[in-house]
């Protein structure tokens, strides 16, 4: 099966209302060209460069998806992802957000971004703590600033882990987005819970995800 035949098989079987965001972390730009031609509406990438120079290379094509930073992004690389990317997805800091919101002034820009939790607790992973104190006071602090727009929560879960506990860290992520939308903060629009990946997808739509992250089983083995 191609790869426009799976995404489109993919898109039939996912509820519409959840956003898939293939990931195209060292794919090449025919295979991201079969994905735009095939009707897909975003594309996610890990690293600033690679998707600097995908985008040039599809040219006009590139403007027909929205682009996701779904990797960790360094501060000395913002000035270069403003220029790439649409939507940030892993903000795990105040002071990478306001690092965003002075680099996104200049453009006149504004900038979606979510912040990243660290739902399984994993040393080795970015993200804040899930834990709703920590979470509200970040939210908050963003909402004051001008240039970026907080639109919702994103989390990896916890790799190589079995069934029960993806859930758990994604119903736990889950609890949290709910509770962060209660607050109606001023300037926010929280519409977008970015979880689950190849392995995980299912799950992740079952515990609330309205954006999901595909890689492997959209393009298959690299």
């Amino acid at each position: 099966m191609s790869i426009a035949e799976t995404y489109q098989r993919l898109r039939s079987e996912i509820p519409e209302h959840v956003t898939i965001v293939p990931a195209a972390k060292t794919r090449s730009v025919q295979e991201m060209l079969e994905l735009i031609e095939a009707g897909a509406t975003d594309l996610g990438h890990n690293y600033v460069q690679e998707a600097e120079q995908a985008r040039a290379a599809l040219g006009d094509a590139a403007l027909r998806v929205r682009w996701h930073l779904i990797g960790h992004l360094q501060t000395n690389k913002i000035n270069k992802a403003l220029q790439v990317f649409d939507v940030f997805q892993t903000i795990d800091s105040l002071d990478k957000a306001r690092a965003i919101d002075v680099r996104a002034a200049r453009l006149d820009r504004i900038v979606p971004v979510y912040i990243e939790i660290n739902s399984a607790s994993e040393v080795s992973k970015s993200g804040i703590a899930p834990e709703f104190e920590i979470l509200e006071s970040l939210a908050r602090n963003m909402c004051s600033l001008t240039h970026v727009r907080l639109g919702g929560l994103m989390t990896m879960g916890p790799l190589g882990a079995d069934e029960a506990e993806v859930r758990g860290a994604f119903k736990k992520t889950r609890q949290l987005f709910d509770r962060l939308r209660e607050l109606d903060l001023p300037g926010a629009c929280i519409e977008t819970l970015s979880m689950g990946m190849s392995d995980s997808y299912m799950i992740a739509i079952e515990e609330g995800a309205t954006l999901v992250r595909l890689g492997t089983i959209v393009f298959g083995s690299r």
